[in-house]
């Protein structure tokens, strides 16, 4: 079979996307369209596309007569994704414990194996990606395409965020922590267990970014 190649709209907003969460394009920096279709020698209409794209995923904003943006962090959207993302996690954790099966507990173990391959070995930076595939199985064993769909918005959200506080030997331990309790609930069954353990890790998280990417002090017991 011959496989088609990767649309170039996907191939300029994977470009994009990788530039701005490594920093290369700071936040509030400016996208001009046709300046990037002449860096990557690429037409305009596939940036164009791109930068469609990425504004609806929560990268970047419009504004009139200026064109696009890099959207800055801020405490109110981060509170907001972080509250949405609990409820919806917690109906997958509650789904799952009761779906998932033999071929995604593997694929969790595996995850947990990189994951602690990069803790040990580095660069740290790149658990973002298995940070994210993480939740993303997890929330995949529920079994319910909408609620993956919303969850997988969600974590596309939240990506300009912990790619700024996951950078350390540090972070990534006590995020691994976080997944292998739990995952060792869902091997038990411990429904319960299980949403305990999901809301302090993603609060453990949200107090990680306030700290390193929008330098607040965690909030006081």
């Amino acid at each position: 079979t011959i496989k088609q190649p990767e649309p170039i709209r996907k191939q300029v907003y994977e470009y994009l996307r990788e530039q701005i969460l490594s920093h290369g394009i700071e936040p509030s920096g400016r996208l001009v369209e046709a300046q990037i279709a002449q860096e990557i020698g690429s037409s305009r209409t596939p940036v164009r596309e791109a930068l469609h794209l990425l504004e609806k995923d929560g990268f970047i904003e419009s504004i009139p007569r200026v064109g696009y943006r890099v959207k800055s962090l801020n405490w109110e959207e981060l509170d907001e994704i972080f509250e949405i993302r609990r409820v919806n996690e917690t109906l997958a954790c509650q789904w799952a414990v009761k779906k998932i099966d033999l071929r995604n507990l593997r694929a969790l173990e595996k995850n947990l194996e990189n994951s602690r391959t990069i803790l040990k070995n580095g660069p740290h930076d790149l658990f973002l990606k298995y940070d994210e595939e993480f939740h993303e199985i997890l929330v995949r064993s529920a079994g319910s395409k909408h609620l993956n769909e919303l969850c997988q918005h969600i974590r596309r959200l939240m990506l300009r965020y912990r790619s700024v506080s996951i950078k350390s030997e540090h972070t990534v331990h006590s995020a691994l922590e976080g997944h292998t309790r739990i995952y060792n609930r869902l091997v038990a069954r411990d429904e319960q267990g299980l949403e305990n353990e999901l809301i302090e890790h993603l609060q453990w998280s949200k107090e990680d970014i306030l700290a390193l990417a929008l330098k607040m002090p965690p909030a006081q017991e």
